[in-house]
């Protein structure tokens, strides 16, 4: 019989904050993406519609929402129910997810904006896509910010005891 090893238990979290950098990176890869796709394909495709725009704006409001009163929940604000610990877990999730998804949304905004803010004298067409891009771009954004504003505010506060630093 082999034995398999055992963990050691540690009392670090398992699941880290999002790292900005990693955001970041994402967002650059999908702005390359958004550059060579409407590049190459500009002319061919609809132009630029702004329901995403607003979708994505719409999740942003949702999250940042969600994330006043969750934080107002853990900290057991008067007047607000307490929080389920699987509820919590689920909104950082949700949080993860939604920020990684919005900094590809942002990084392709950006791409296509730059791309039609050096062709708009060439085009006449991209003229009217830079303002749903635009605004595409600043849900994704807003997306951003809620998504990590939530995932802050599902944070265990610290106990008294751990807040004294020992001398």
């Amino acid at each position: 019989m082999s034995q398999q090893p055992q963990r050691q238990q540690t009392n670090e979290p398992r699941l880290r904050p999002t790292n900005p950098a990693s955001l970041v990176v994402v967002g650059l890869a999908a702005a390359a993406l958004g550059w060579v796709v409407l590049a190459r394909f500009y002319g061919d495709i609809p132009s630029i519609p702004w329901l995403p725009a607003f979708t994505v704006f719409a999740l942003a409001i949702c999250e940042a929402l969600l994330a006043r009163s969750t934080k107002a929940r853990i900290d057991r604000r008067p007047g607000t129910a307490p929080v389920q610990a699987l509820a919590v877990a689920r909104y950082v999730v949700l949080a993860k997810a939604s920020s990684l998804a919005g900094s590809i949304f942002a990084g392709f905004y950006a791409g296509l904006l730059i791309w039609l803010l050096a062709q708009r004298t060439r085009l006449s067409a991209a003229a009217s896509d830079i303002a749903p891009t635009a605004g595409g771009l600043v849900a994704a954004l807003a997306l951003i910010a809620a998504a990590l504003w939530l995932e802050r505010a599902c944070r265990v506060p610290k106990r008294p005891d751990e807040e004294e630093e020992p001398q």
